[in-house]
């Protein structure tokens, strides 16, 4: 049968295997919960043939529709026939056959999944001759991404908050939903470090800075898993993605080299993948699909052995990218055949192989070769096997249909995405308009391409409602104020979502002739509401070769500068509303814009949150956790540069359009100077540095108080500026509160020539700010 998963096992052995293992007795010890894990996996290890621990690492995906009947229930006589050592990994459990559109067909909803994973956790635990249990993996990047669950702002929208308190808390909801449909695992979250916003997956980071990213990701893994195990109720295991460099990539294409240094790798990149392993107990890894210097991720030993289990001692699993080591053939041209990429991923330290598992259906040839040994393929199935018991699915593997249906996208989750909404708005600019007077405006015009639509993002589904900003403002105003509406432009004329291969963009001529609609629809109108950026093709993850969706460029696409022209020709007050998923150089729609907000893609309840915001029921109290170039020229442009970068352009500007770190409010904040308890410490010592903060103005409002160090001078070249604290402190009128930050030999170290991590003697600037660029300065001494 097509696309069977039929393992070459030699058949001698095979025969031999399935003749003499008996089915094991129920006083097994892995059978046993009581028993130490480590263990019950020797003991279930023990039992098992090869064809068995094949199936363990390998997975099905795009054709699981092999599985299933006619009516599209699983089908145990069909299982047995194509995969008889097993199901070990099944993907995605809520679509219906791999890679498709829920807009083409919809995928399963709460009860249909539930159904589908008990049947199939039933055919394993009772049908198998083990009764080993499946593990199925979600996505889960910014809300469970499946029919009906909650989303929530998208992942860069998320980091806007810089409230990690937030975040674990939205990321407990997303676990509670994938869990509660059957699945134990998720590929989430994404704590890539991303310089360049002509890459499409920037939107799914938390930004350029690996201090904030670490922070962001390290309260996500504890909101998926909690922080103990074996998993608790409501928990899924999550996976770090993607080991590494991805976020920096040539020409800032997916996929392409990542032409960085060592030195780079342990300064930017490593960061937020090393505080994830020390502080959290992640047992899942994703390898990138990049290239670090000649070496693909999925066959680098350096980065997955040396590294990674070497020097930080990580004890899980390492899950490759859909289809990353049968790219170490087809695109990277560093094996020839997908037996010797299977051989090469392993002993690198890749353990399962997704989506199909095409790849390591390979290693029994490649044993009986020689080319691997069954040890090398027994510590691969160890991994997958404590995962399998620290997730409790021996004891538990079935889920509650009736539970998920009433827990999926309930009030709870409903009022935190709205909550999440609120705190990720960004304020770039205010002459005074915000928040709006609601008495002052009698018509309203809004207009642009993303007034009347809910932009989510990638990894979406289609939630159980979605609320655009035009709904949110016609909620908000009801019979106070006429609101009209026009489009203005279009972005595409067909295929305008994330899973359309080739989009066609919008017709220009039928556009600018819109614009002019739009123009005279805003004509008599008090206020424009301007509703422009970006949507989920524009900018979105280049998965393959005809489904593209890196930029040349960081401006506006398609006619919306032509629209926003004509727009403040008209002289009105007008609020600009971006609704994107990577940071645009809108420089010429800034200067003109009276007030400028980043929404980025703020999930479900995107129109109720701006309308909080517009109105001034809520404070807008976000801040970037990306640098916004002016022109795609300056790239790559972070904060965190060398003090050699950036002398100078001819005829041409180095500074951004907006800082990292930055965002206004309605309030303001006096941040004071930073005091130092010990101005002086040893290079193994501790300094606290406090600094008052006061909300000046008569509004409450957050503000986030920010720590960077410089080392002044040192061996090898230190970025002008790092972060090393934050904390997001809301207060009301008049009231002040002291901040803390403390700062020890992790926050000052740094690699020298030899690299070897050390903390230098000598002067450091410890400056504390509203962003990356508003700071006050104090000086700690370090000696000997």
């Amino acid at each position: 049968m097509a696309g069977a998963l039929l393992l070459a096992v030699p058949q001698a052995d095979a025969m031999q295997d399935r003749t003499e293992q008996a089915e094991p007795s129920q006083e097994a010890l892995y059978k046993d919960a009581s028993a130490p894990i480590e263990e019950r996996v020797e003991d279930l290890l023990g039992r098992m043939t090869l064809e068995e621990k094949l199936a363990q690492i390998t997975t099905i995906w795009s054709e699981k529709g092999n599985l299933f009947a006619q009516d599209g229930s699983f089908d145990p006589a069909k299982a047995r026939e194509l995969h008889p050592g097993g199901i070990g990994h099944f993907a995605r459990p809520n679509d219906r056959q791999g890679s498709s559109s829920p807009l083409d067909e919809p995928f399963r909803d709460e009860r249909e999944t539930v159904e589908l994973v008990n049947t199939i956790q039933r055919y394993a635990v009772e049908e198998t001759r083990l009764g080993i249990p499946v593990l199925f993996h979600e996505e889960g990047l910014h809300g469970y991404a499946a029919r009906g669950a909650t989303s929530f702002p998208q992942a860069i929208a998320l980091a806007s908050t810089w409230d990690p308190e937030l975040i674990e808390e939205v990321y407990g909801v997303v676990a509670r939903e994938i869990r509660a449909r059957g699945a134990h695992l998720v590929l989430s979250p994404v704590i890539d470090v991303a310089r360049d916003p002509r890459w499409g997956r920037i939107e799914e980071t938390y930004g350029e800075d690996p201090y904030l990213v670490s922070e962001i990701g390290v309260a996500a893994i504890r909101g998926f898993q909690g922080t103990g195990l074996p998993l608790a109720d409501g928990k899924v295991l999550a996976t770090l993605k993607h080991m590494t460099g991805h976020g920096q990539p040539e020409s800032g294409t997916n996929v392409g080299p990542a032409n960085i240094s060592e030195r780079l790798l342990r300064e930017v990149f490593f960061p937020p993948f090393e505080e994830a392993v020390e502080r959290t107990n992640v047992m899942s890894i994703m390898a990138s699909y990049n290239e670090i210097d000649g070496v693909p991720s999925h066959a680098n030993d350096w980065l997955l052995q040396d590294v990674l289990r070497g020097e930080w001692e990580y004890q899980g699993g390492v899950v490759s990218d859909y289809w990353g080591v049968r790219d170490l053939v087809t695109l990277h041209n560093v094996e020839p055949d997908l037996k010797g990429a299977a051989v090469r991923a392993l002993k690198s330290g890749v353990d399962y192989d997704l989506p199909d598992g095409d790849s390591f259906k390979e290693l029994p040839a490649a044993l009986e070769e020689g080319a691997i040994t069954e040890e090398e393929i027994d510590t691969a199935v160890r991994r997958m096997l404590r995962m399998k018991f620290e997730a409790g699915l021996f004891e538990n593997p079935y889920a509650d249909a009736d539970y998920a249906e009433e827990i999926t996208d309930n009030e709870e989750a409903r009022a935190l995405a709205e909550e999440a909404a609120r705190r990720s708005v960004v304020l770039l600019k205010n002459e005074g308009v915000l928040p709006l007077d609601k008495a002052a405006y009698q018509k309203i015009a809004v207009i642009g391409p993303n007034a009347a639509v809910t932009r989510l993002g990638g990894y979406s589904d289609v939630p159980t409602r979605t609320i655009s900003l035009l709904d949110g403002l016609r909620n908000e105003f009801g019979e106070g104020a006429e609101i009209v509406h026009h489009e203005g432009v279009k972005l595409f004329e067909s295929g305008d979502d994330w899973w359309t291969n080739e989009p066609v963009p919008a017709d220009r001529d039928a556009n600018l002739a819109m614009i002019e609609e739009a123009a005279e629809a805003a004509r008599d109108a008090d206020l424009v509401i301007l509703a422009i950026g970006g949507s989920e093709a524009t900018s979105r993850e280049a998965y393959a070769a005809n489904h593209l969706g890196d930029r040349t460029d960081i401006e506006l696409f398609g006619e919306q500068q032509e629209l926003a022209d004509a727009i403040f020709d008209l002289g009105k007050p007008v609020v600009t509303v971006l609704i994107n998923g990577r940071p645009l150089g809108v420089d010429e729609v800034a200067e003109r814009t009276d007030a400028l907000v980043e929404a980025w893609y703020l999930g479900q309840e995107t129109g109720t949150a701006l309308a909080d915001i517009l109105v001034g029921k809520a404070n807008p109290g976000g801040k970037l956790p990306v640098t916004i170039a002016s022109d795609v020229g300056q790239l790559p442009l972070v904060y965190n540069r060398k003090p050699s970068a950036l002398r100078g352009y001819a005829f041409g500007s180095t500074e951004p359009l907006y800082p990292f770190g930055y965002g206004l409010s309605y309030t303001s904040f006096e941040i004071g100077e930073p005091k130092l308890r010990r101005s002086s410490i040893k290079a193994d010592g501790k300094a606290t540095v406090s600094v008052q903060v006061r909300n000046t103005g008569d509004r409450e409002g957050a503000e986030v108080v920010q720590l960077y160090i410089r080392d002044k001078v040192s061996s090898v070249t230190r970025p002008v500026k790092e972060l090393r604290g934050f904390q997001r402190v809301s207060l009301k009128p008049g009231q002040r509160r002291t901040v803390r930050f403390e700062i020890g030999p992790e926050d000052l170290r740094f690699w020298n020539a030899d690299m070897e991590r050390i903390v230098e003697p000598g002067e450091f600037e410890i400056m504390v700010g509203s962003s990356s660029e508003d700071l006050k300065t104090a000086t700690l001494t370090v000696t000997e």
